[in-house]
């Protein structure tokens, strides 16, 4: 079956995008939020192959347990988000340890890790060429890089993540953020500049 991408917000808006995807009998979950019960309906009937964390801030990674649980798969996260994954998951690290070039498959599609680090050291997105998306997390949103009230941001190295590893993707390609609505390369590219000129003073949603 073709593969699709699907959107789940539990909380409303200002909540964290869960994207599932896959096709009708196998899905992945990427960023599962702190809502298991929605994500899991919104999964029923189909497989649950891994559950992807973008990045480790707890308002994304809350649910990711219990999500996996249901059909026993692994977890995924990037190594330098462990410290701050043990805030919500003290003893249980993920099962998955990713990398940059590493590669999730579902259905007819692939998810190829980016490692886009800044807004957490081990922030990633994931592209997916078949679909012509790319999952930023809160790597990048519609309106510029997402701040966060932690220790770590480095808005910096965000920005140069945002300009060497997601504005080279087609331009063509919808970004589809941890929190808000989608966007494209396109336009995030002809936004970049402003960002770059107005630093962090950025709206943006934490978490």
């Amino acid at each position: 079956m073709d593969a699709r991408i699907d959107r789940v917000v539990p909380d409303g808006q200002d909540g964290c995008n869960t994207w599932l995807v896959g096709d009708d009998t196998e899905v992945i979950v990427v960023d599962p939020g702190d809502n298991a019960e929605a994500v899991l309906a919104a999964a029923s009937g189909r497989e649950i192959l891994a559950v992807i964390c973008t990045h480790g801030h707890q308002g994304h990674v809350a649910a990711a347990l219990e999500v996996a649980a249901r059909d026993g798969a692994p977890v995924a996260l990037h190594p330098r988000d462990l410290l701050v994954w043990r805030e919500a998951h003290a003893g249980q690290d993920p099962e998955i340890q990713m990398e940059e070039g590493g590669v999730f498959e579902v259905a007819d599609a692939a998810l190829e890790v980016i490692h886009t680090p800044g807004h957490s050291p081990g922030s990633v997105s994931l592209y997916c060429e078949e679909l012509g998306a790319v999952l930023t997390g809160d790597a990048l949103l519609a309106d510029g890089p997402a701040q966060h009230a932690g220790e770590f941001p480095d808005f910096a190295r965000q920005l140069s993540a945002i300009g060497e590893a997601l504005l080279t993707l087609p331009s063509q390609t919808k970004v589809l953020p941890g929190h808000g609505d989608e966007t494209t390369i396109a336009v995030a590219g002809r936004r970049f500049d402003s960002w770059v000129s107005t630093g962090p003073q950025l709206p943006g949603t934490p978490g």
